[in-house]
């Protein structure tokens, strides 16, 4: 229950760094919008698990609730974010990795429906890291 909770809390952590990148380079948001909606499904997969019900599946695919996900939920202070959009897109980037990687080492100890669950995620959180850096460069 702990891999899992914390999970759900990197993945709303996570969120609101897209929320901050897209407050302080409101040019960027649009780009964003779909990647910060798959975090918040992450969240929203961990958080379902740990109440006792069966984990949704996990898809990169927008799914019907996909428009309000990503609607930020309040105003982040862009505080910490770089002025310059490339850095901006590194740091978001660099989280995104950081907890794709510790998801990934997760996988050793979890159950086998966490297990699955983490790595579909830690999947898509590479695929992000991709989009957010090689496929604009």
């Amino acid at each position: 229950e702990r891999t899992r909770a914390r999970a759900a809390r990197d993945s709303r952590a996570l969120a609101a760094r897209y929320d901050a990148v897209a407050a302080a380079h409101p040019e960027l948001a649009e780009r964003l919008r779909p990647l910060r909606a798959d975090v918040v499904r992450h969240a929203e997969a961990f958080e379902a698990g740990a109440a006792g019900s069966p984990s949704p599946s996990v898809s990169s695919a927008p799914s019907a609730g996909a428009t309000a996900a990503a609607a930020p939920t309040s105003a982040p202070s862009p505080a910490g974010v770089p002025a310059n959009e490339k850095d901006a897109l590194a740091q978001l980037a660099a989280a995104e990795r950081e907890i794709a990687d510790r998801r990934t080492e997760e996988l050793l100890t979890a159950p086998a429906e966490l297990a699955r669950l983490l790595a579909s995620v830690s999947a898509s959180g590479a695929a992000h890291v991709y989009l957010l850096t090689e496929a604009r460069r």
